[in-house]
């Protein structure tokens, strides 16, 4: 299967747009393209049972996050301060850079 291109990147601040978080808003932490998902910080919390091993002196259960699906975050403009759809623009250097389409300042520094 193919990396696809996600709207979010690592570090981006997102807001969740649908399921037990909706309406939280964290930083990304991990991303992973080939599946279409991501990691928030300290959001989509799940425990998890760990037997005690090498690394762990004790066992028991862990909470974690849990990788949530791209579709079901928006970035968050750092201008207007707002969940928002991005844009693509090209800069005068060449590069490109995401945009937001409600205040439409770059979002990428």
């Amino acid at each position: 299967m193919a990396a696809t291109k996600l709207h979010v990147k690592k570090d981006d601040m997102v807001m969740i747009i649908a399921g037990k978080d909706k309406g939280k808003t964290g930083k990304v932490l991990r991303v992973f393209p080939a599946k279409g998902r991501l990691v928030v910080e300290n959001l989509n919390m799940v425990k998890r049972h760990v037997r005690p091993g090498r690394g762990e002196a004790e066992g028991g259960i862990v909470e974690k996050e849990a990788a949530l699906d791209a579709s079901n975050v928006m970035p968050v403009c750092g201008a207007c301060n707002k969940a928002t759809r991005t844009g693509m623009r090209i800069l005068e250097d060449g590069s490109k850079a995401r945009y937001c389409k409600k205040c439409n300042e770059i979002m990428d520094k």
